[in-house]
Order: structure tokens, then sequence, then C-alpha cells
């Protein structure tokens, strides 16, 4: 919706729901990234391109979620 509304980028858009939100919630330390030490919380996609997942609204292609590392 951002997408269309604002004019943001597909990679704008995702860092807004990831990084950018943990850093709203000062969680940016332990979650928001991939890097070592942080919790590793993240979902797997069966999407062509991440396009998709800005796009298509009511549209849910969550395969396979990992959640604190499990």
């Amino acid at each position: 919706m951002a997408a269309t509304l604002f004019g943001l980028t597909v990679d704008e858009c995702l860092a807004g729901v990831t990084r950018e939100a943990a850093r709203a919630l000062g969680l940016l330390g332990e979650t928001g990234t991939l890097e070592v030490g942080k919790s590793a919380d993240l979902a797997i996609w069966d999407i062509e391109r991440p396009a998709e997942l800005v796009y298509r609204m009511g549209f849910n292609p969550l395969h396979a979620r990992i959640w604190r590392g499990q």
C-alpha cells in the first residue's frame, strides 16, 4: 500500500517492515536485519519476485517461518 500511496520502492517497503520497524521499536540491536548474534526471525515466501509482497493485497504466500531460530 505504501508503494502505491507514497511512491516507495519495493526495497523501501520491505525495509519499512523489517529494519525500520525494529529501529522504531528500539530493537535494532536484537532484530530487524540478518546478522550474527541477532534473533533469527524470518519468513520464507513462495513468490517469484519481492514486488509480489508489496503489490498483491490480500495475498498470503507464506511458505514457512523461522521464529527465534526455530
